[in-house]
């Protein structure tokens, strides 16, 4: 979830802590269709229904190099409405009473938009709106609504025939979001990811009935790559489950203390994997027990940072960049009226414009659960770590060699976009207006074309993120109705639901069935046809990234648990125990530490002559500027693979040729610090 791209209407102090803060986070039974003959036409659908507008057969198979084609939206959020409490987000997806029951306001907007006090800071009423959906669709879906359903089923649909072929669905809430709004259920995080789950499989089924029974429809939530280049290759769409949420196992922390442990952790990652999710955001908005998040800007980093201190008991805590990379500035505006919800006494601090980046990086919970997601072949969502924690990550996933990493919806630093591909890393951007689109896109092309990848968008629908709007009908990129697809194949008109007909010139980007229309009005932007090339290869480019994962296989530490030894021991504290062969015992909350002098050695004995070629450190503060990694067969006689005098501290990977070794030392040189040398783990493998 991203925050909105503009705001109208009157603003209300009682409902300024709900919006700011939201907006930052993230019929008749079926009958048979007349005259079908096509498998992309079901036999049944209910009636009366949404109208597709798109005629003419999906794009199925694979091109002449043997890879699929199709876009990748990779950052949605299908099932939003069954978080939050479950009234943030109005109307369903689908349902079994029909369009009249799934379409539906709030019942707190009703009669006239005057209860809608999210509805009102979120840009699209002006303090009121008509809340009738079905038929009429007066005033919502809106590309500035915020709170009002985007991805109803045929919608979805239209999107597909579109040319979509990947769609990540991201389970979404948030428990201090859910605890201010009105609600119809509990705010436990886990909880509302579970049912957004079982409602997105019930989903499949739904669809599954209009095409004669199971398996049959175009919506297929997939569990590995194969499994979904499979459903691409059919033409139908595959759905990738995500998980978008602050308190992900109920790792939450409250007054810097963590409310979960590596059990908790564990456990939670294996109930996800086991519900289908395959990819997830280790911390999203607020600050918690695995990493700090990257900072939302002006009022609403205000808004969103209140929020943290009612939820953790901590605001952001800020420090000068240690690189280029940067977070968010948080913004120095007035906090909005919701800062009276904060305690007597308590104000929102302010910041130094040179403090750009968050205190909190990955923690050792949030490497634990990092670890724990790759030994499980699970995908990890970059877009709202702050830069410590994402730096800290690509650390660890590069000293595996590990693929699994995406940025979805440009809510990552793009200083890190090469070290994302060059791990084999896919990359979307947030869908902006066309023009915007076209522009973010031309930073990165270079990149793109060097490593031979792909481009998604992710729409971040249900995301209360902010559409592109309208462009007007005499606009240079002005949609002309009906195109064509990309591929040519399918012939799309203005999309028609109930009495609404919808045209992305005049309405922007309303709902999810005007996607194929927002990737027209790219093609036709100065440098948008080579831009819709790159997007007809996402979905090649996704599958190839998640293929890689799976296929992954983590390294094995040739040095756990081995005897070690040192040139010195820290000895000065009677409670704690800094002996040489805690860098090998593999807890990361142990460490060996030396005396605070240079010249000072670490070693490990591998038992026999083992092929060596890297050797990753971990370091704690009292890190090394310059040493070398010095590998033996005998111990006797030493040779140097590998040296450096920048060592910086942190996660460091010391890659080299091949070599055959039964020791390994780490030989510091010069110290980073006035301590010492001290590593938490140190571990040896082949390549």
């Amino acid at each position: 979830m991203r925050r909105p791209t503009r705001k109208r209407g009157k603003r209300f102090p009682l409902v300024a802590l709900f919006i700011a803060l939201t907006t930052a986070v993230f019929g008749a039974g079926p009958v048979p269709a007349a005259g079908t003959a096509s498998w992309w036409d079901p036999t049944a659908r209910p009636v009366p229904d949404s109208q597709i507008n798109v005629t003419g057969a999906p794009l199925t198979g694979t091109d002449a190099q043997g890879k699929v084609r199709g876009f990748v939206d990779a950052h949605n959020h299908l099932m939003s409405n069954e978080g939050f409490g479950g009234r943030m987000i109005c109307g369903q997806t689908f349902s079994d009473a029909g369009i009249a029951d799934a379409l539906k306001d709030c019942p707190e907007h009703y009669p006239d938009g005057s209860g809608a006090l999210f509805e009102h800071l979120t840009g699209g009423d002006n303090g009121k709106h008509d809340p009738v959906g079905w038929p009429t669709f007066k005033d919502w879906p809106a590309n500035d609504s915020l709170s009002h359903q985007q991805n109803y089923y045929a919608w979805v649909e239209r999107a597909w025939r579109g040319g979509q072929r990947v769609l990540v669905n991201d389970l979404v809430t948030n428990g201090l979001i859910c605890s201010l709004l009105p609600r119809d259920r509990g705010c436990d995080e886990m909880d509302a990811i579970r049912l957004e789950a079982r409602k997105s499989y019930e989903m499949q089924d739904f669809v599954d009935r209009m095409y004669g029974g199971p398996g049959k429809g175009w919506f297929r939530i997939v569990l590995d790559a194969a499994q979904a280049r499979t459903v691409v290759q059919q033409g139908k769409l595959a759905v990738i489950l995500g998980v978008e949420t602050s308190e992900p196992f109920g790792c939450k922390q409250i007054l810097d203390i963590a409310q979960c442990s590596q059990t908790d952790i564990d456990r939670g990652l294996d109930e996800l994997y086991g519900l289908g999710v395959r990819s997830m955001f280790l911390c999203h908005k607020f600050d918690n027990a695995l990493c700090g998040v990257r900072f939302d800007s002006g009022t609403t980093g205000v808004a969103v940072n209140i929020g943290q201190f009612l939820s953790t008991g901590t605001f952001w805590a800020t420090e000068p960049c240690a690189g280029p990379q940067q977070d968010n500035p948080i913004g120095l505006t007035a906090p909005p009226a919701m800062a009276a919800k904060l305690p007597p006494g308590v104000g929102v601090p302010s910041y130094a414009s040179n403090a750009r980046c968050n205190t909190r990086g990955l923690s050792r919970l949030g490497e634990h659960a990092l670890k724990g997601m790759m030994q499980r072949g699970m995908m990890l969502e970059l877009d709202h770590m702050s830069v410590k924690a994402a730096g800290r990550a690509l650390d660890m996933l590069e000293a595996e060699e590990y693929p699994g990493v995406i940025s979805s919806h440009s809510w990552m630093d793009l200083d890190w976009t090469e070290r994302v591909y060059r791990l084999g890393g896919f990359v979307a951007e947030y869908m902006h207006s066309a023009q915007g689109f076209v522009g973010e896109s031309a930073q990165k092309a270079e990149l793109r074309k060097k490593y031979g990848v792909g481009l998604g968008y992710g729409t971040d629908m249900n995301g209360v993120g902010g559409w592109p709007g309208p462009v007007g009908p005499d606009a240079p990129n002005a949609v002309q109705y009906p195109f064509r697809s990309f591929d040519g194949g399918s012939l799309l008109d203005r999309q028609v639901t109930g009495r609404r007909t919808w045209d992305i010139n005049t309405d922007g980007a309303a709902h999810n069935g005007l996607v194929p229309d927002w990737i027209e009005q790219i093609r036709l932007t100065p440098g948008g046809p080579g831009v819709v090339d790159e997007l007809s290869r996402g979905a090649e480019s996704y599958l190839t990234t998640w293929k890689a994962t799976e296929q992954h296989e983590v390294g094995v530490n040739l040095a756990a648990g081995r005897p070690a030894s040192a040139s010195s021991t820290q000895w000065w504290n009677p409670f704690v125990n800094y002996a040489a062969w805690r860098a090998f015992d593999g807890n990361p909350g142990t460490r060996w530490a030396s005396e605070w002098s240079d010249n000072q050695w670490l070693q490990v004995d591998l038992g026999r002559v083992h092929p060596v070629g890297r050797v990753t450190l971990d370091w704690e503060s009292a890190y090394a500027r310059a040493y070398r990694i010095e590998v033996s067969e005998d111990g006797a006689t030493w040779r140097t693979a590998w040296s450096t005098t920048a060592g910086d501290g942190g996660y460091d990977t010391a890659q080299f040729a091949s070599q055959q070794a039964r020791y390994v030392r780490v030989q510091g040189v010069t110290r980073g610090t006035q301590w010492g040398y001290s590593l938490h783990e140190v571990t040896v493998s082949r390549s």
